[in-house]
């Protein structure tokens, strides 16, 4: 498979381009891409498979990692609370 000539972000902007009022052809002609290339990203999008994939990977990776820090911070937190307590009961 070779390389893509547009990135996800470019071929939203073309897809806005057409949402915005300018014809289907017009906006082929202009960017240099056929009507059924300008379709099947028209049907990616709108169909579920999204051309923000890629950023929504990239989101719920981000939400794992913080998740993971939100544990550790908490154990972390309940490890040092136990501790006060410990030290706390020892001097009364």
């Amino acid at each position: 498979m070779g390389k893509r000539k547009f990135d996800d972000d470019q071929i939203t902007g073309i897809l806005k381009e057409h949402q915005a009022g300018v014809k289907v052809a017009d906006v082929c002609h202009k960017h240099g891409i056929s009507e059924p290339t300008f379709y099947r990203w028209q049907s990616l999008q709108f169909g579920n498979a999204g051309l923000d994939a890629r950023r929504v990977r990239a989101l719920e990776e981000e939400n794992q990692k913080l998740k993971k820090l939100l544990a550790e911070a908490m154990l972390s937190a309940a490890t040092l609370s136990e501790m006060l307590a410990k030290t706390s009961k020892g001097r009364s």
